[in-house]
């Protein structure tokens, strides 16, 4: 993917604190993002389909067992389940569905309840598929791929000169094969991070520049909601402006990439969302995250609505990964039973839609751990000051 901006004008573009200065930089990422993708935009929601317990070390997260949080926890979902997540889902108005899974791999009896939720919710909605279950083989991602999967989330998380930091017992360079081995299967890549873990704004620029360079289909942008018991639990949130800067930097260095504002967005840009949107933004994850809350998907799709941008699902029976809504370049047709839901025109005697999205306040038990293992990195969990 070939940059708009040279890393030193990244650089200098990430020391700019004005607002005005600011405000010119997100006009200049918005006719980016517009030459190139126009009024589309590309709505997702996840669910959680298996949580707690990872055996990982990454510093961010509460599901880890090396965290001295609680922990949500519940077992690899059944794969009705995960259908019955994926309707609500599109009720909602998302144009794909992403099934996550805690750690670096699942068992084998997992994967193949995990492959037989993928192959319903192909067969049953209009939904494209994302699949995010850590380090997986080429043999793997073709299973996937046959299950009906279209793209393969798996982030790099940060620049591999702070990663170190992160992460230790997770290997940057098993990141990358997993993506060569995504990419080898014929399926699309999504790959970004996480901003505000502690690195330098060089280090923004170096992690977008790596990003640039693996060539993703879809960048997720998410931003560190600090979680009590962590290592990185005591930091606090990004400056809202700061935040919108650093998404319209990435437009700039990655302009052909799907971008989606996930983790974190809700706590760090607040009333900012909107303006976040017009840095850059193509669609956002609709509804909640794996462990916390989100935006009403309706509050979500007025932020777009507002910008102009279509947040209608195109007719494409979901055979057409990328891109999701852009007018005239899809094909073939698409029951309108939730479009019409949406608009709030069902006919009488409709089957009434009821949406229960992925709810993580209700739908996990957090268990508080009897002990916790002291981190392989030697870092201490923090929880905020006060």
């Amino acid at each position: 993917m070939t940059p708009l901006i040279t890393r030193e004008q990244a650089l200098q573009l990430g020391e700019i604190e004005d607002h005005e200065q600011i405000e010119a930089l997100i006009q200049r990422a918005w006719e980016a993002r517009v030459e190139r993708f126009a009024d589309s935009t590309d709505m997702c929601s996840l669910v959680n389909a298996k949580s707690g317990g990872c055996a990982e070390d990454c510093g961010f997260c509460a599901q880890s067992s090396f965290a001295d949080a609680e922990t949500p926890m519940h077992a690899m979902m059944e794969p009705e389940q995960i259908l019955e997540h994926a309707r609500a889902a599109e009720a909602a108005g998302a144009h794909r569905f992403c099934m996550v899974t805690q750690g670096q791999g699942l068992s084998k009896r997992d994967f193949r309840k995990y492959l037989e939720g993928v192959r319903l919710v192909s067969e049953q909605t209009n939904l494209k598929r994302c699949a995010s279950v850590g380090h997986i083989s080429l043999e793997r991602a073709r299973e996937l791929r046959e299950a009906g999967i279209q793209r393969v989330h798996h982030n790099v998380e940060t620049a591999y000169s702070y990663y170190d930091e992160v992460t230790s017992t997770v290997r940057y360079e098993g990141r990358l094969r997993t993506i060569d081995a995504v990419r080898e299967a014929g399926l699309e890549t999504c790959v970004g991070g996480i901003l505000n873990l502690g690195e330098t704004r060089a280090q923004r620029v170096e992690m977008a520049f790596e990003l640039a360079a693996i060539d993703p289909t879809s960048v997720p942008i998410n931003m560190l909601n600090p979680r009590p018991g962590t290592k990185f639990g005591d930091r606090e949130y990004m400056d809202p402006w700061e935040a919108v800067k650093w998404i319209a930097i990435f437009r700039l260095i990655l302009p052909e990439a799907l971008f989606r504002l996930c983790g974190g967005r809700v706590e760090n840009l607040g009333e900012l969302q909107q303006l976040a949107v017009q840095a850059g933004i193509n669609g956002v994850m609709m509804g909640n995250f794996l462990t916390t809350l989100g935006n009403e998907p309706e509050v979500d799709r007025e932020m777009f609505e507002n910008l102009g941008l279509n947040v209608a699902r195109q007719p494409d029976n979901a055979a057409n990964p990328r891109p999701d809504n852009r007018s005239g370049r899809l094909s073939g047709e698409t029951p309108q039973v939730v479009e019409m839901f949406l608009r709030g025109d069902t006919p009488p005697g409709a089957v009434e839609l009821k949406v229960r999205l992925w709810d993580p306040s209700t739908q996990l038990r957090f268990r508080a751990k009897r002990s916790v293992p002291a981190r392989p990195d030697g870092a201490a969990n923090k929880v905020p000051v006060g």
